[in-house]
């Protein structure tokens, strides 16, 4: 979309919204930017993503647990899922904002490595004008079609890549805990689609299975099996949606041998059978017109 920055005057907004997928890796929920009124208001209320957003002009108040924030032109606040928040536009120079919202398997630990914290959750990063164009970008690339889908999701990593290189926080020093989870993310996004099980990702990484488990649940929530098993259906349901491979084919794609347990697998992740979900992802022909 082109200009969406450059409003500076009249209300607007512009935004995106796509199909969730809280077993992917990363997806984008929602994404956009908006030129608020005097005193618009969002909130009290919960997201049940992580929501960033970057204010282009104006200012306005962000307030989470008590706490109220001014926030200025320049600065970027972080929206933590489950949090009861309420930001608000000033009322004699309303802010306009552009957003990104995502949730995934991968986005509790990406987000670990950024300077935001639930107690700090505004950021004036060295450049913000880069992080604003990565977030425009994001917008500009959504899309229905996969192809769009791809860079939307693409544009989203440089985004989290800029927030990580202009305020990064490292681990504490002599914890090696965080750089085990993510060796073992690696191993599980290269090798998923082979024969491996936690053994294998905790030989990888060099340490127990009982620790790997320990390291998962403090750093991302959830047991490295039902991050794997998580990992291995989001691939599925990437490759049933956009590929005309069979079932037993995407199984075997997504490292099960036997297809009758994949759809067991499948479905209690999911709530419903392979083909289940292949039938609700076609496309519905139009009807043929008379002659």
């Amino acid at each position: 979309m082109e200009g969406v920055c450059c409003m500076a005057s009249g209300v607007f907004k512009h935004s995106y919204k796509t199909k969730t997928r809280e077993s992917l890796p990363i997806a984008i929920y929602n994404s956009g930017a908006q030129q608020c009124g005097p005193s618009h208001t969002w909130g009290p209320g919960v997201r049940d993503h992580y929501l960033v957003h970057h204010v282009i002009s104006g200012c306005g108040y962000y307030t989470e647990n008590g706490v109220t924030h001014r926030i200025t032109a320049g600065d970027t606040f972080l929206i933590y899922p489950s949090v009861v928040v309420t930001y608000r536009a000033d009322e004699n120079d309303p802010w306009e904002y552009c957003w990104a919202g995502f949730n995934g398997a991968e986005a509790k630990i990406l987000m670990s490595q950024t300077s935001f914290r639930k107690d700090d959750p505004v950021v004036r990063f060295q450049n913000p004008d880069e992080i604003r164009d990565a977030i425009v970008r994001i917008y500009q690339s959504s899309g229905t079609t996969p192809a769009s889908e791809l860079k939307a999701i693409g544009n989203l990593y440089l985004l989290l890549g800029l927030l990580m290189e202009q305020g990064p926080v490292s681990a504490a020093a002599g914890d090696l805990s965080l750089e085990y989870v993510e060796s073992a993310i690696r191993f599980i996004a290269h090798n998923y689609s082979g024969e491996i099980d936690v053994g294998d990702v905790a030989a990888s990484v060099g340490i127990s299975r009982s620790h790997l488990y320990r390291v998962f649940m403090r750093h991302i929530g959830t047991s490295p099996n039902e991050y794997l098993t998580q990992f291995r259906i989001s691939q599925a349901c990437e490759l049933l949606e956009h590929t005309s491979l069979p079932i037993s084919a995407v199984a075997a794609s997504v490292g099960y041998d036997d297809a009758f347990y994949f759809s067991r697998v499948f479905k209690k992740v999911t709530g419903q059978p392979p083909s289940a979900f292949l039938k609700s992802t076609e496309q519905p022909h139009p009807p043929e017109r008379s002659t």
